[in-house]
């Protein structure tokens, strides 16, 4: 049976606790549908593509890990952004994004399905401090060569990962962030890490990783980030009894 919108918004919000957080965009319903759903269709980013495969797949609704509304972007709706606006006002489908929540989750969270996937076990937050932080450090089971832990993580992804590094070099203690968050290297070379996992890198990243000795490894933005919003979806059409499918529009970034 078709679940009342809201009832799904509330039941998402308390789950990923959304009120905790301060973000750089707002999470939750940003654009409102009809008032119930039934088909549910995921994916990484809100971008033209996937709204247009959900008008295809008849949904009632969108779940994403990147929606709209950033903090400092420009304002007036014209041009893509009226595009994407008008797609999802004429058929009357909802848009919930969920940024920071969805990464920081400990089991439906992008951070918690890639490490997961990846093997991890100790897992604790790479900043014990922050109940909102969302990067994690673990162990693998054993120490292993850097050369095959990037072939999991090429495997896993679809892509070859940058590395920053001694491939014929053994690592076991390691931390990741997925997405853009290569300014937490520091952080995981304080916390003892061997290895930095992420998404994305930046020019000064690549010599913070030679000058400390520490291992380096960019798997792509969107790559590292379809698992949370994968496993939100699949934890969604299990609670309501949805139709759920979850549609990966492709990103080299």
């Amino acid at each position: 049976m078709p679940v009342p919108l809201q009832d799904l918004v509330r039941h998402i919000d308390q789950l990923l606790d959304v009120a905790r957080f301060r973000d750089y965009c707002p999470n939750g319903l940003q654009v409102e549908g009809r008032a119930r759903v039934h088909r549910l269709v995921s994916g990484v980013t809100a971008c033209q593509a996937l709204l247009e495969a959900a008008v295809e797949q008849r949904a009632d609704a969108i779940l994403v890990h990147h929606g709209y509304f950033w903090r400092g972007e420009a304002e007036p709706v014209v041009g893509m952004k009226r595009r994407r606006l008008a797609t999802l006002l004429e058929h009357d489908i909802s848009l919930l994004a969920y940024h920071l929540p969805l990464d920081a989750h400990p089991e439906l969270g992008n951070n918690a399905r890639l490490g997961a996937l990846l093997g991890m076990i100790d897992v604790q937050r790479l900043d014990p401090g922050d109940a909102t932080a969302v990067g994690n450090i673990g162990h693998l089971s054993a120490p292993r060569k850097v050369v095959d832990v990037l072939g999991d993580i090429a495997q896993l992804t679809g892509r070859t990962p940058l590395h920053v590094g001694n491939p014929e070099q053994s690592v076991r203690r390691i931390a990741w962030c997925t997405g853009a968050a290569q300014s937490y290297i520091g952080q995981a070379v304080t916390a003892g890490a061997d290895l930095y996992l992420t998404g994305e890198a930046s020019e000064p990243t690549v010599h913070i990783a030679r000058e400390e000795g520490i291992h380096f490894v960019a798997a792509g933005h969107h790559a590292t980030e379809r698992y949370g919003v994968q496993a939100l979806g699949e934890h969604l059409a299990a609670e309501f009894g949805l139709e759920h499918r979850f549609i990966d529009i492709d990103n080299p970034v």
